[in-house]
């Protein structure tokens, strides 16, 4: 009896635990949602696709996953010269976003689960923190 009851009381807790971090993702996805179609639709559009050899595309994007910690400098510090994305090269500059560590994580958060991203990590302000300027 004593088992079931170890057993029950691990399961929710496991339960509790995972249900508020999906809903915290959840939540901060929702804010980087506004923040996105304030600043980051123009160039990246609605869908995400942005311009083929201009403006990287969001959608699906192996840069997101391969480099989290470079896409974070991007919106945190702008980017300058070249990279790959999805096999294409782009050169171009992305301004700074002027967001707080917060509101990074937050678009963070929403792009990496949008446009047919799916990333469970969330992205935090500590982690958006500790990106330093090069």
């Amino acid at each position: 009896m004593k088992i079931i009851s170890i057993i029950s009381c691990g399961a929710i807790y496991a339960l509790a635990f995972f249900s508020n971090a999906q809903d915290e993702l959840n939540k901060s996805i929702a804010r980087g949602k506004e923040l996105y179609k304030e600043s980051c639709i123009t160039c990246h559009l609605a869908n995400g696709e942005g311009v083929k050899g201009t403006f990287p595309p969001l959608a699906k994007a192996d840069f997101l996953t391969k480099y989290p910690e470079k896409s974070i400098h991007a919106v945190k510090f702008g980017m300058k010269g070249g990279i790959k994305v999805n096999s294409v090269d782009y050169n171009n500059a992305m301004p700074p976003s002027g967001f707080a560590d917060d509101e990074i994580a937050d678009v963070m958060n929403y792009i990496r689960n949008s446009f047919g991203n799916k990333n469970s990590e969330i992205v935090t302000e500590k982690m958006v923190a500790a990106v330093k300027e090069k």
